[in-house]
């Protein structure tokens, strides 16, 4: 039986590679990996923790995304847990960043990164 320990990491399509960074580096304050190899496109590698990555691949959109749920929960999403929500939300607010509550109850919201990708940050 195969046994899956842990995330390694996840690859989030963005417009503008800069763009992105301005949301997951500057405001969530995630570290650049400086190891990404040189590729055909633009992009990011962003240490999560300690092994554990976001991988942002630049791809101009075509158009055909589908309409993205109103609430994050409710979409496909990367959720990354964090000490402190108060301390995210300030972020964010601070960022003109648009967020909700989990609607399950527990310390947790959603976001949207420039792109629509969403985004779950929950306090461990």
């Amino acid at each position: 039986m195969i046994q899956i320990t842990r995330i390694n990491h996840v690859s989030l399509l963005v417009a503008d590679t800069q763009r992105a960074l301005g949301f997951y580096h500057d405001t969530l304050g995630l570290a650049i990996n400086t190891q990404r190899p040189e590729l055909a496109f633009a992009g990011a590698w962003l240490d999560v923790g300690g092994n554990q990555q976001i991988h942002l691949l630049e791809l101009a959109s075509d158009g055909g995304v589908p309409r993205a749920a109103a609430h994050g929960g409710r979409d496909r999403h990367l959720a990354m847990e964090v000490d402190s929500l108060e301390a995210v939300m300030h972020a964010l607010d601070e960022a003109g960043i648009d967020y909700t509550l989990s609607r399950s109850g527990r310390r947790a919201l959603f976001c949207r990164d420039p792109d629509g990708n969403a985004v779950e940050l929950i306090e461990a």
